[in-house]
């Protein structure tokens, strides 16, 4: 699963090299990122739309998470100043299909007592 990195390479948010997925765990790991990027993923939102979708998620919490996606190159506003996912960020929210699929299969049936193992794997 892991390849080696160009020597020399250093990742863009933080002073790691050799190990640009961390830059990218470090950044989406952050609470409510992985969020932002999924309310953007179908299209763009005004802020107050997307501090509604957004729940319990403050104000000055969702208007930090912009600023870093935004200056990460993941987010951008448009002229209409909605907020929209960039090529990258499109890019990005792709990847994470795989994990959305392995979500539905881990989450158990609301009948089921326990989650069977061997269905993660497939």
């Amino acid at each position: 699963m892991r390849s080696a990195s160009k020597p020399g390479s250093t990742s863009r948010a933080s002073g790691d090299t050799n190990a640009p997925i961390l830059a990218v765990i470090d950044l989406l790991g952050q609470r409510w990122m992985l969020r932002v990027l999924w309310e953007l993923e179908p299209g763009q939102l005004g802020f107050l739309e997307l501090r509604r979708r957004m729940g319990n998620c403050s104000s000055s919490m969702l208007s930090d998470r912009l600023q870093q996606l935004q200056a990460a190159g993941l987010t951008e506003k448009n002229s209409a100043g909605e907020h929209e996912l960039t090529t990258a960020g499109s890019r990005l929210a792709e990847s994470l299909q795989p994990l959305w699929d392995w979500s539905e299969r881990w989450t158990p049936e609301p009948h089921a007592g326990h989650i069977d193992p061997t269905d993660l794997t497939d």
